[in-house]
């Protein structure tokens, strides 16, 4: 009843004073007082409703805060504080910035909580935001893929089983012994054969053919020939497998697996069928050119080479800065190699005869090279190429750091990913409860299904909710996951 009756006399000091409303907030300790002024500006976030819903009894109060204090006219939160310090500033400044510290995706849900748009978020802190959600998206795809390759589907034909075991053997060298031995071999005669394609050109390793011209030995012939064997078998397996043929075939990757094979197979054919159609000499050209496209395979090793994946990464990343080292070498390459020119044209034994000649001088001396088949005589122009060695120097180290950082973040990021995908299925497996099996120590229950052919054991793990179960991986909304839970 006394309640009652304060929450009366609050309604009557509302009423009285409705022009200026103070209220308290308290949010997980932190008090702070907030004028209805403020609030007004944006009706439709929780506090803004808060202060209106006042007269409304206790029940409207209670479904917007866990607690009130009608005498002090106190409202309590049990929310994190520090998320909510930033998002207050909407009401004073009409934006919010994520203070540094703070899980972006734990504070995109406590700007929903509070009703706080999104759109309200700083440029820089939303960039912050959309790099999270893909980090997450990524690690609920890795996840994924780990799960659907642990599930075994009954209703599935036995070509399709059968493609998927022949798709994680060639493609997940860590789903399978077997599969690490393929990825090893396959590894293997990218070497040799790359090896073999430089020493065929060793002129004591050539033999002479029928009209007295060197080829290559035999024997580096025939290893040559088995070096393609595999690779070619190795495609079409891949092929036959993948589940999406028109993105296996415009794959970079894969396109570079064509480029390796397919200069075998067109020298074979111009070499029996094509001194028919065209001179023999022509032949002979078009099958050196083709074999030129044999260096391709080197690129092969980028599949199995996670630093070459990453360097790949970095320079795409780093399009801008190379793009600026390049217009800098241009301007200095055009402005040294003329001024070079004009002070070297009237020397008598000039080697600057023209300016597009002197380009190819200020290119080696801008890059430190310095071939010495090119260089000034006279005091001017030495002084010249001093300059623009120091320039060159300059501009060729501007980008390095970029390029770099690019590089270790990337690097740092998937070995990251890589850790909270494990950490996930870890975690999800424990939640799950499925021990019982008698799995050895140290060995995830799912992990011993698999081996004792349980299918089960994706199953369970997409069904069991936990704290560390992802959202992106079910539907389901009416759980808290460790994510989203994070300080």
């Amino acid at each position: 009843m006394a309640e009652d009756i304060s929450f009366q006399d609050v309604d009557s000091d509302t009423s009285e004073n409705s022009e200026e409303i103070e209220i308290i907030v308290n949010v997980g300790g932190v008090r702070q007082m907030l004028y209805s002024d403020h609030l007004s500006q944006y009706p439709n976030t929780r506090l803004a409703k808060l202060m209106n819903c006042l007269p409304g009894g206790y029940d409207t109060i209670f479904s917007l805060c866990d607690d009130y204090d009608p005498r002090k006219r106190e409202f309590y939160f049990d929310r994190d504080p520090d998320a909510f310090k930033c998002i207050v500033e909407v009401y004073y400044f009409g934006e919010v910035h994520m203070k540094k510290g703070i899980c972006p995706i734990c504070f995109k849900n406590e700007m929903e909580f509070w009703n706080v748009d999104l759109t309200f978020l700083d440029d820089c802190c939303t960039a912050q935001l959309s790099e999270k959600k893909e980090e997450l998206e990524e690690i609920a795809r890795r996840v994924q893929l780990i799960l659907d390759d642990l599930g075994a589907d009954s209703s599935e034909s036995s070509w399709k089983k059968c493609q998927k075991y022949i798709w994680k053997l060639m493609e997940k060298p860590e789903s399978s012994y077997p599969a690490r031995v393929i990825a090893i071999l396959s590894f293997l005669f990218i070497l040799v054969s790359s090896v073999v394609m430089c020493v065929g050109t060793i002129p004591e390793l050539q033999v002479l053919d029928s009209e007295g011209k060197a080829v290559e030995h035999p024997v580096l012939d025939k290893i040559e020939t088995a070096c393609i064997g595999w690779f070619t078998l190795e495609y079409i397996l891949r092929l036959s497998s993948s589940p999406n043929k028109l993105h296996f075939v415009l794959s970079f990757m894969n396109i570079i697996d064509i480029f390796a094979i397919l200069p075998f197979y067109v020298s074979l054919i111009l070499t029996h069928l094509g001194a028919r159609l065209m001179e023999l000499t022509n032949v002979q050209q078009a099958i050196q050119a083709l074999r030129i496209m044999r260096i391709a395979r080197i690129f092969k090793l980028a599949r199995h080479s996670s630093g070459l994946q990453t360097l790949t990464y970095a320079l795409k990343r780093s399009f801008k800065e190379l793009g600026l080292l390049l217009m800098y070498l241009a301007v200095g390459i055009f402005v040294f190699s003329a001024l070079g020119y004009t002070m070297e044209q009237n020397h008598p034994e000039t080697l600057f005869k023209s300016i597009p000649q002197s380009f190819w001088w200020a290119i080696i001396t801008m890059t430190t090279v310095g071939y010495g088949d090119i260089y000034p005589k006279t005091t001017l122009g030495k002084l010249n190429a001093a300059i623009s060695f120091l320039c060159g120097v300059i501009a060729i180290a501007l980008p390095i750091h970029p390029i770099i950082n690019n590089f270790v973040r990337y690097y740092n990021k998937q070995r990251v990913l890589e850790t909270a995908a494990k950490h996930e299925l870890e975690l999800m497996e424990l939640n799950a409860g499925e021990r019982k099996g008698g799995s050895p120590k140290g060995e995830p229950s799912y992990l011993s299904r698999k081996r004792k052919g349980d299918p089960r054991g994706s199953g369970r793990l997409k069904i069991s909710y936990s704290d560390t179960f992802i959202h992106l991986l079910s539907d389901d909304k009416h759980h808290r996951n460790r994510l989203q839970s994070c300080k």
